[in-house]
């Protein structure tokens, strides 16, 4: 039997990207029902702006802290003139995570992961690391391998198609049917190393049929989120993303039937005319945690 490697049990369906230089965005996030955080200093950030957006962090994360949501800092690469200055600022306001962009490969991970380490960053500070080269998805089994190393922190591939086809020169269809066999090679990757995937943003935001369209195949495609571009694209990525009352229920059931004293030291049982097994228990478990922490979200 394979081992049972366990995901993050954090919430990960909507995942906004704000603009570190707009004001009114990161103050507009506290109110925002998105499960995660993304403050970008890369892509939405002019390179005459980047030390005005480090500022506008340095305020925002003195102010109120960001209650029920990740909070993540997509720095720009490290390779930058602008990526050691943002890296120290990760350093110095202690994120959940900080976003790699245009990782190519494993080392780096490790090479981020050993200057936090150098850092005293704290172990609680992760890495995630955007896919988004050939090199990238080529390479996402063992960038998503390099997570399972000792001192590894790497939590969560996510998945950016805009600079992706501007490599390849893939053109923005719907369906995405070009780009289904590379967003599938990032999913494989997270699940034989016990991370999580987001899939990559939608662009328009005012086209809620398409938007909802690609949140419903993200989600059957094995994605835990979206990231998200505007506020307006949180309800149907929470929707989509979320565990559906059917899936709770049987998952409550599968809980109860493991709890059962006559399934002690048992790894496949009969539950409601099934074969269960143990593994799915563990899903079973992630699943409903998931399922309170949205309950205990919603105000009363």
């Amino acid at each position: 039997m394979s081992q049972t490697i366990r995901r993050s049990l954090n919430l990960r369906r909507s995942v906004l990207s704000v603009p570190a230089i707009n004001l009114r965005a990161l103050e507009k996030s506290h109110s925002l029902d998105c499960d995660a955080v993304i403050f970008d200093l890369e892509d939405s950030v002019s390179p005459e702006k980047k030390e005005q957006a480090r500022e506008n962090l340095r305020a925002f994360f003195a102010g109120p802290l960001l209650e029920g949501k990740e909070r993540i800092i997509r720095i720009n690469s490290l390779s930058s003139e602008f990526g050691p200055a943002d890296l120290d600022l990760v350093n110095a306001l202690l994120p959940d995570a900080v976003l790699l962009p245009k990782v190519d490969g494993p080392l780096d991970i490790t090479h981020i992961a050993d200057l936090l380490a150098d850092a005293d960053a704290p172990e609680e500070l992760r890495i995630w690391a955007m896919i988004e080269t050939p090199r990238g998805v080529l390479n996402a089994g063992a960038i998503a391998e390099s997570g399972r190393t000792p001192g590894s922190r790497l939590d969560c591939l996510v998945a950016g198609l805009n600079d992706l086809r501007k490599e390849t020169g893939v053109l923005p269809q719907p369906g995405r049917a070009y780009l289904v066999p590379w967003l599938m090679q990032v999913v494989l990757a997270v699940s034989a190393y016990g991370l999580d995937a987001i899939d990559s943003v939608f662009n328009d935001f005012r086209d809620e049929q398409g938007f909802d369209a690609e949140c419903g195949q993200g989600r059957a495609m094995g994605f835990a989120g979206k990231m998200l571009i505007h506020p307006a694209q949180i309800e149907a990525a929470n929707r989509h993303f979320g565990p559906d009352p059917a899936a709770i229920a049987e998952a409550e059931a599968i809980i109860a039937a493991f709890a059962d004293p006559a399934s002690d030291g048992l790894n496949v049982i009969n539950a409601g005319g099934r074969m269960v097994e143990r593994l799915h228990l563990v899903q079973a478990e992630a699943l409903v945690h998931k399922a309170h922490l949205i309950s205990a979200r919603k105000p009363d």
